[in-house]
């Protein structure tokens, strides 16, 4: 498979080889424009695309013939007669999860339930398919989980693998009462609304972020089920999540060179450098100053 990405921006994707023939791409388009990601993929490869946040438009033919994908749906491509190169658009404050699967490794899993899935159907093995679905509860949960965990580099593989594995298994099976026995917090579409949406509070005001309880008040949700909900959801707590986006932006507007130590302290939220700097080198283990140092 060749894969090339034609866009630079910072923060765009991040690509994990799960096995031969098995990837996940996360795309995270955080700024306040549009971004266009150009990657070459082969025909031998099942394109499962999944949008948790914002709204995507994949472009074929030159711009001649679009699908739009938008929050909380999947799109599944696979042409075993053509290339299906991705050329999409994503808009601002969007973010899209792929998983490419060879078409080899893909018949491997589910060789002796063939006919459970539609195109891989004895007859149907050679044409072209797509279908697009929207995002089961319980799928919110894995995908969320693998766009946000925090987890030690060396098994960052492991845990991508297991998710995968998860997120495919949970694609295919989708039984009516599916959601509730895979998932018993999230039995509704409802609560993983309310815990996005807390998680969008926390960022907007991270400066000065509400204590657990007003979180709580304000999405209309008890405490206990905030915090085990955002746990699941996030793969960590709530304050454990924002302190780590407030790090990462640091980082951000350090790199930029725009503000120096005393302005990204106060813009995440620190009303003394010496809290910020403390608080930067446990995440990161050097100081802001060294940190932009390295960048020269």
């Amino acid at each position: 498979m060749e894969i090339k990405q034609k866009n630079n921006a910072p923060g765009v994707l991040e690509e994990t080889q799960i096995e031969d023939g098995f990837f996940i791409l996360k795309f995270q388009n955080e700024t306040h424009d549009n971004q266009r990601v150009i990657r070459d993929i082969d025909s031998s490869f099942i394109q499962f695309h999944f949008c948790i946040k914002g709204a995507v438009q994949f472009n074929f033919n030159n711009g001649s013939y679009t699908i739009p994908l938008v929050e909380e749906n999947s799109l599944l491509l696979y042409n075993p007669q053509r290339d299906l190169p991705m050329n999409l658009e994503m808009d601002k404050d969007s973010w899209l999860i792929t998983v490419l699967i060879s078409i080899k490794k893909f018949h491997s899993l589910f060789s002796k339930e063939a006919d459970y899935i539609p195109f891989l159907g004895q007859g149907n093995r050679d044409k072209k398919y797509y279908t697009d679905a929207s995002i089961s509860p319980a799928m919110a949960v894995v995908l969320n989980q693998i766009m946000n965990y925090s987890l030690h580099p060396s098994i960052k593989l492991l845990y991508c693998k297991g998710k995968a594995y998860e997120l495919l298994s949970l694609y295919f099976n989708r039984p009516e009462d599916a959601d509730t026995e895979q998932c018993p917090f999230l039995v509704d579409e409802e609560n993983v609304l309310k815990i996005r949406k807390a998680k969008q509070i926390v960022i907007a005001r991270m400066a000065e972020p509400p204590t657990l309880q007003e979180l709580a008040n304000e999405i209309g949700l008890p405490l206990r089920k905030l915090k085990d909900g955002f746990k699941q959801i996030y793969g960590e707590p709530v304050y454990a999540f924002l302190f780590d986006y407030k790090m990462e932006v640091a980082r951000q507007l350090l790199a930029s060179g725009s503000h120096n130590v005393n302005e990204v302290g106060l813009k995440v939220g620190y009303s003394t450098a010496s809290h910020f700097i403390a608080a930067f080198k446990k995440k990161f283990g050097t100081t802001p100053k060294k940190y932009v140092m390295s960048l020269t």
